[in-house]
């Protein structure tokens, strides 16, 4: 996300109207906007051609039929001559308008909307977009599947790495993140739970509905920004430094209701906690929703206030995927990927985060958790096949992803000593604060801060198919590790750490 002062703006689109009346150059140099981001993996997720600073999303919700209205306004700013671009979108469009003139559109595949506006847009000019749109989200399908859950009382718009298509238009790639406001018009017999503070409502706009009015100031991603919609108690309180926690309990919980409520109750104190390793808490507010049983079959990260299946509650508070999905705000929210084949710089320090969160809790060391997860795969399994640094598409959420990446993380840190280490993700995350950030320019920043060439390191543990040899690769060489495959002493926090896995695991299948 760019900000670019008015007078910028200004001065560009007047040096560029000048130009298009004086002799027509700039009209014969627009070009349309790329219908991808660039991304390796997934090279038509995402747009080019212009930078979205705002989304302002109005949605009405009809959970008995699942029907879905809605009008999203984008504020964007055009990086080249436009004459055309792309939006990432699944739903019936019925109009757009770009600066104030209805635009022409088309669909393209599954989820392009094509805009041709009036008139065409000059590069540093604003784009200022209206798209008005309906349609029945869990009907349509799109990649082969439907990003949008309908629960028996609502909805849950919760998914990675899509879910926007199916109920804003938006550039679907974490290297464009913006601010937003999100507007929901829903039954006044249903809570509606979004990202950042809750700006106004419930407040009675028509006989027997309601509307909420969320918003988030930090640049967010567009698969990290949510709805959860149907019955929920909602709880809040306040942080110490003032900001809103707010935490949101499905009524279908049943017999997990207690225990999510004292996991995900235990946010800030993990919040709390988890700076000492990473720096302040990069958002505005904070909290956790438990979603209905079953519903998801994972949790995610959604910025500043995670979903979690009900589920997860099935043996208890489970804190582990608590201290999961909050790491996540500074890895993977904070500072976002660049290229979905960087997935491990968001899984791999999140699953790091719970063996820190185990120690703290004495219930395992990141040693004894590297150690135990080393020993669990034999050497000829699958798991050793997968390469976290370029896990393929098909392999994003893969549970090597996860735990090699974070056997990755304890490789590092023994081989460079703990101030070393945790300078590094200190700097990472401060450097990198509110943008994006690939596997070369973390690797680059280990070398600098340890002083050491980390090639061979990274190459064993990223990049390389095959269990590691830690005798030839690291100081973790351990006779009894290396040398058999013997287990050592399970830790108390894996039973639950495995819960975490096993769900995402869910989440790589849908």
């Amino acid at each position: 996300m760019r900000r670019v002062s008015i007078r910028t703006i200004t001065i560009a689109a007047a040096t560029a109207a000048a130009l298009t009346l004086g002799n027509g150059v700039a009209d014969a140099a627009a070009t349309p906007g790329a219908p991808g981001a660039g991304d390796v993996y997934f090279p038509d997720y995402g747009n080019g051609g212009y930078d979205v600073g705002h989304y302002d999303v109005r949605v009405r919700y009809q959970p008995a039929t699942d029907e879905l209205t809605g009008t999203t306004t984008i504020a964007a700013e055009a990086t080249q001559d436009l004459s055309r671009f792309n939006l990432d979108f699944a739903l019936d469009v019925s109009s757009v308008r770009v600066n104030n003139r209805a635009a022409t559109f088309h669909t393209e595949g599954e989820h392009e909307l094509v805009v041709t506006p009036a008139r065409q847009i000059p590069a540093g000019s604003d784009l200022n977009v209206v798209v008005k749109y309906a349609g029945i989200p869990s009907q349509v399908v799109a990649g082969g599947f439907t990003g949008w859950t309908r629960t028996a009382d609502g909805a849950l718009a919760v998914n990675e790495p899509e879910s926007a298509w199916w109920w804003f238009p938006s550039n679907d790639h974490p290297s464009d993140k913006a601010t937003y406001d999100v507007s929901v018009l829903a039954p006044d017999d249903v809570q509606v739970i979004s990202n950042g503070t809750l700006t106004s409502g419930p407040t009675a706009e028509l006989k027997g509905w309601n509307r909420w009015y969320w918003r988030s100031v930090k640049p967010q991603a567009t698969y990290l920004t949510y709805l959860a919609i149907g019955k929920y108690d909602i709880e809040t309180d306040t942080a110490a430094d003032g900001s809103p926690i707010i935490n949101a309990f499905s009524t279908s919980l049943g017999d997990f209701d207690g225990a999510a409520r004292a996991g995900i109750n235990r946010t800030n104190e993990i919040i709390e906690t988890e700076e000492q390793w990473f720096g302040d808490y990069p958002f505005e507010a904070q909290g956790g929703v438990a979603a209905p049983p079953g519903a998801l079959g994972f949790a995610l990260e959604t910025q500043t206030r995670p979903v979690y299946d009900g589920r997860f509650w099935r043996r208890g508070g489970n804190t582990y995927v608590v201290a999961h999905e909050l790491a996540h705000q500074w890895f993977g929210d904070s500072v976002s990927l660049e290229q979905w084949r960087d997935i491990w710089l968001n899984e791999g320090f999140a699953s790091y985060a719970e063996w820190l969160w185990s120690e703290h809790e004495d219930e395992g060391t990141p040693q004894e958790l590297f150690d135990f997860v080393y020993a669990s795969y034999p050497a000829d399994d699958e798991f050793w096949q997968v390469l976290p640094g370029d896990p393929g598409s098909d392999k994003v959420f893969d549970g090597a992803v996860y735990d090699r990446g974070a056997l990755t993380l304890q490789a590092l840190r023994v081989q460079i000593g703990d101030q070393a280490f945790f300078e590094i993700l200190h700097t990472w995350l401060a450097d990198h604060r509110y943008g994006n950030g690939t596997t070369d320019d973390f690797i680059a920043l280990a070398e600098k801060i340890s002083g050491q060439d980390l090639t061979q390191l990274f190459t064993t543990w990223l990049f390389t198919a095959g269990r590691p040899d830690l005798s030839a690769t690291t100081k973790l060489a351990r006779s009894s590790i290396a040398d058999t495959d013997a287990s050592p002493a399970q830790p108390r926090s894996w039973d639950r750490i495995q819960q975490v896995h096993q769900a995402h695991a869910a989440l790589g299948a849908s």
